[in-house]
């Protein structure tokens, strides 16, 4: 879950369809991917608007007095939002659509947040507003933009305005790095395997994926006479749907991404060559045909160790972050009268990184209840830029 990485596994996984082969273009805001909980601010606004208190209003206007948002009815308690050909739709139906269309995310994320909120007044480590300034300046400097065009452009092509960047994406990403600990240890062998992985060989191959193993064998002994006619039992055959569309095409296959059987079977395959039956999760087979194997992107570690390095450090917090987030859900005791499911808090053992937790300053910060959702999947993810893989093949 790096940041900077480009290890995304390309390792055909049980359940998870891979990519096509052909190059793509990269846009820009592929860093926010993790910001998915963005989706939903929508709704939750709609939410607070539609349960705003009617005290407030009704001192502010004559009673049965129309407002530019709102009309207050006298003989009930609750306001009017639209008026249709004389019929009234209040506040409180639409409040009603809202929580049955987007209840239960909107309500997850509020969960989560109150998470956070809560293990933030245990602690009150502080996150100060110049803390989330200077983030969004190291962030925007990693593509050699200034702080405002970075901001600009997240407005422009995202939708997201600077405030809302700065409080429910940037906050919250460096409070759980706080509480997360920043004591991240590299050994060279975690070097070395990045570097093979993101930098080293990879095998171009077609992939067949089964979910019953005696169709598999049969699929196995037919490509084993008929090589040639492989293209054609993954797309009449395999279960992925993505590959399957591309005469079984997958993206290369590299070491340290995934499944080590698989990728052993890979590398060990010669040009046209058919593996065996490779088991790779619970009722999945995958059969490889080896198509060529690609150059090493770099050769000599010392050219990309600074950038490495980097990179390595950020996976390490961002994985940390996840577990400190994991374990602040489990020991949270849950009532949730939507779903109507009960979670009885985990008590955190000693030594937990649970036990930190993080709260915003008081004048400088931004608020606790700026937090979002607090899934790691809300942390911006910043990708250092990379050379793409060669496509020359090795036969």
């Amino acid at each position: 879950m790096s940041e900077g990485t480009h290890s995304a596994s390309t390792t055909p996984q049980p359940g998870k369809t891979a990519a096509p082969r052909t190059p793509r273009s990269k846009p820009k805001f592929a860093v926010l991917a993790g910001t998915a909980v963005v989706a939903v601010l929508a709704a939750v606004a709609l939410m607070q608007v539609l349960r705003t208190a009617d005290d407030g209003v009704a001192a502010e206007n004559p009673a049965g007095a129309e407002t530019a948002g709102s009309v207050r009815l006298n003989n009930q308690n609750q306001q009017a939002v639209a008026r249709v050909n004389g019929e009234l739709i209040t506040r409180d139906s639409v409040a009603d659509e809202c929580l049955a269309r987007h209840g239960r995310e909107v309500l997850d994320n509020l969960i989560n947040r109150l998470i956070i909120q809560q293990a933030c007044q245990k602690q009150g480590i502080q996150v100060t507003a110049q803390e989330v300034d200077a983030e969004i300046v190291n962030i925007a400097k990693r593509f050699n933009l200034t702080r405002d065009n970075w901001l600009q452009m997240l407005q422009t092509e995202r939708g997201i305005a600077p405030g809302q960047y700065q409080r429910d994406i940037i906050w919250p990403m460096l409070a759980l790095r706080k509480l997360a600990g920043s004591d991240v240890k590299l050994t060279e062998a975690d070097m070395q395997t990045a570097f093979e992985r993101d930098y080293g060989a990879r095998v171009e191959a077609r992939m067949i994926m089964l979910d019953n193993d005696r169709r598999a064998r049969e699929v196995l002994e037919t490509a084993m006479k008929s090589p040639e006619e492989f293209g054609r039992l993954a797309r009449q055959h395999s279960i992925e749907p993505n590959s399957r569309a591309l005469d079984g095409d997958i993206p290369p296959i590299r070491r340290h991404t995934g499944n080590k059987k698989l990728e052993d079977a890979a590398f060990s395959l010669k040009v046209g060559e058919i593996s065996a039956l490779i088991q790779v999760g619970f009722n999945r087979w995958v059969i490889l045909k080896c198509e060529g194997h690609t150059e090493p992107i770099v050769q000599d570690i010392e050219q990309v160790r600074d950038t490495l390095y980097e990179t390595l450090v950020e996976e390490k917090t961002q994985a940390a972050v996840a577990k400190v987030f994991e374990e602040l859900k489990q020991s949270a005791s849950i009532n949730n009268y939507i779903t109507n499911t009960r979670q009885e808090g985990v008590k955190q053992t000693s030594g937990s990184v649970a036990g930190r937790a993080v709260a915003p300053a008081a004048s400088s910060s931004y608020p606790a209840s700026a937090v979002p959702a607090g899934q790691t999947r809300a942390v911006p993810q910043t990708r250092s830029a990379r050379q793409p893989v060669p496509r020359t093949r090795t036969r």
